[in-house]
């Protein structure tokens, strides 16, 4: 009997590229479209592992039913790991993670949105489609000689601050661990906060969502910011409260912001909801704005990544079946 792993949130990208690489390992799989809930946690039973992705919470509920379903490993196709409870997990079963699989493909996707905004591309689109070839209202600004700030180091932020860098820009960088080699090979600064929050033109969140990175984007730190700062977010929704952005925004502190995540997404992104009115009255106000862009969370959405999110979990599986201790197990007891 084959060894079986349980997706949840599985959509059909996801059975296409595990398909294929699940023909190197050869494990039973069954896909589930919903997400994985205290309710449905029973459809996992005979499965080793389960596979989970962003939108799925794993609290103690859910472990404790998981484990009474026999299920020994949980396996994240993603990096981030705050959707898990770990002390509900600890001593009960394993958690995985895929710690890296494109850093370019989100870098890529923050200048994306930088260039969009910036340039007002989307409200040309549809300008030019309404044979409106107007120029009022479209300007923008060169990103040579600007100031960017890039809070968070990792490998995503640092492929960011070298694209930023290819553009002329002058880049503040923070991290509570410096890599000062870095900053000596790129030129980049690393700063404090409040150095950075002061001086950016534009704000790019890198980092991971924890206690001391939640809602750091709040009223208190935009009153510090330069008037029109553009803010991107493509690291976690609760790095920003959505309610004081919004604030920034309709007094004019805010030039723009770019979004692919949101603090309350788990009910709407990778859905197709066209056909339903929107009851997030935040979320409803965000798309309201002509100098906000909103993206489903598909930063990371990439061939490229999804190979090696697909690749990284399977090899993470097989390891942790097989016994051996390499498979990017996250530990609550130790830091990441």
């Amino acid at each position: 009997m084959s060894q079986t792993i349980s997706f949840f949130d599985a959509k059909p990208y996801d059975r296409e590229i595990f398909d294929e690489v699940n023909k190197d390992y050869g494990f039973g799989v069954k896909y589930f479209k919903f997400n994985l809930t205290a309710e449905n946690a029973v459809l996992a039973e005979g499965s080793d592992v389960v596979c989970v992705f962003v939108n799925d919470f794993i609290t103690e509920e859910v472990i404790n039913k998981l484990v009474d379903c026999g299920v020994k490993l949980i396996a994240l196709r993603c990096s981030g790991y705050n959707n898990v409870d770990l002390k509900a997990a600890l001593g009960k079963i394993k958690v995985a993670r895929v710690p890296a699989y494109s850093p370019n493909a989100i870098a890529e996707h923050t200048v994306a949105l930088i260039l969009t905004l910036n340039r007002k591309i989307h409200r040309a689109y549809w300008r030019t489609r309404d044979s409106n070839f107007s120029l009022v209202g479209l300007m923008g600004f060169d990103l040579h000689g600007k100031y960017a700030g890039v809070i968070g180091t990792g490998k995503i932020g640092k492929v960011l601050v070298k694209i930023l860098l290819g553009f002329g820009m002058k880049v503040l960088t923070y991290d509570p661990y410096p890599d000062s080699d870095f900053e000596e090979k790129t030129g980049c600064s690393y700063v404090g906060l409040d150095e950075l929050f002061t001086k950016s033109d534009i704000i790019s969140l890198n980092c991971p969502l924890t206690r001391e990175t939640e809602y750091m984007i709040n009223n208190s730190n935009i009153d510090k910011m330069k008037d029109g700062v553009m803010i991107i977010n493509t690291g976690r929704g609760k790095l920003i409260k959505t309610s004081d952005l919004i604030d920034g925004l309709k007094s004019g502190k805010i030039g723009s912001a770019g979004l692919d995540v949101y603090e309350e997404e788990a009910e709407y992104f990778f859905e197709d909801l066209s056909n339903r009115i929107i009851t997030d009255d935040v979320l409803a106000r965000l798309l309201s704005f002509n100098n906000v862009i909103i993206t489903s969370h598909q930063g990371f959405f990439t061939r490229e990544a999804m190979q090696n999110i697909a690749e990284t979990t399977m090899n993470n599986v097989k390891n942790f079946l097989d016994g051996k201790k390499e498979f990017n197990e996250i530990c609550f007891q130790c830091p990441d």
